[in-house]
């Protein structure tokens, strides 16, 4: 009598997906948060407008911080 082989079958390899389309409605962006350059370079007009006094770079950043997110929103 022939010797019956059997026959291993390898597992179905998973099917790849389609990625799904996103409409333009069901996306959400995120709000335009201003870049250190942007900040920077308004920041600095301001002190340009002060006659370049000293002593408040960090009021003349948050000024500008203010300003460029409430333009973005």
């Amino acid at each position: 009598m022939p010797e019956t082989v059997k026959k291993t079958t390898t597992p179905a390899k998973p099917r790849k997906t389609a990625a799904k389309k996103s409409s333009a409605a069901n996306v959400q962006t995120m709000p335009s948060v201003p870049t250190h350059n942007e900040v920077a370079e308004l920041a600095r007009r301001y002190w340009a407008e002060r006659g370049y006094q000293d002593g408040h770079s960090e009021e003349d950043w948050f000024r500008a911080e203010q300003e460029l997110r409430a333009k973005a929103s």
